[in-house]
């Protein structure tokens, strides 16, 4: 698999369209689904999605194999222009504050029922990433959804592996406790 990639990475540099259509398909739902979680209006995320490649296709030259894998350094590029397009945009959404949350009193292991529970709870996941901004949004996306290693997601975020911890460990407490007001809600509902 190094040689395709070294071959495509060549190519690509060359300018070969048919190396950027391959890059394309072999990246561009991964891409895709990262800037999607992250910019919520449709034609703001097809507009981002194009200026990902377009990037990459340009600095495909500063790419170095290795620092990262091709689709985590395309990570980067999706996470940076996905987080510009939204600060751009301002969005009114109203978003969980860490205030809002008591975080001290959560446990791990609480959190990793969440695993253990129905479809219920997976909608309510879904749900529940809508309240969180869009960087923890990526965060827990790339960490559960994307299967990104922790030190992918600090490349991703030019941030370090410490600190990725904590965010996500502090984004799964959010979560946690943003699912128990939406499952609340739902039940009152339902009575």
């Amino acid at each position: 698999m190094a040689n395709a990639t070294e071959k495509l990475i060549e190519e690509l540099k060359l300018g070969s369209q048919h190396a950027q259509q391959e890059m394309l398909a072999m990246y561009g739902e991964s891409v895709w689904r990262q800037v999607t979680m992250i910019v919520a209006q449709q034609e703001d995320a097809e507009e981002v999605y194009q200026d990902v490649f377009l990037k990459a296709f340009k600095a495909i030259g500063s790419y170095r194999p290795e620092q990262a894998s091709l689709a985590t350094w395309l990570g980067r590029i999706a996470y940076n222009e996905s987080l510009n397009a939204v600060r751009k945009r301002k969005p009114p959404i109203v978003y969980v504050d860490d205030r809002d949350v008591d975080l001290e009193s959560m446990q791990d292991e609480t959190i990793a029922t969440l695993q253990e529970r129905d479809e219920q709870t997976i909608e309510l996941i879904e749900r529940a990433l809508d309240f969180l901004p869009p960087a923890e949004q990526a965060i827990i996306t790339m960490f559960y959804f994307d299967n990104q290693s922790i030190k992918d997601i600090a490349y991703i975020t030019e941030t370090n592996i410490s600190t990725v911890c904590s965010k996500l460990s502090r984004t799964r407490k959010k979560l946690y406790r943003i699912i128990k007001k939406l499952y609340r809600i739902i039940k009152n509902i339902q009575r």
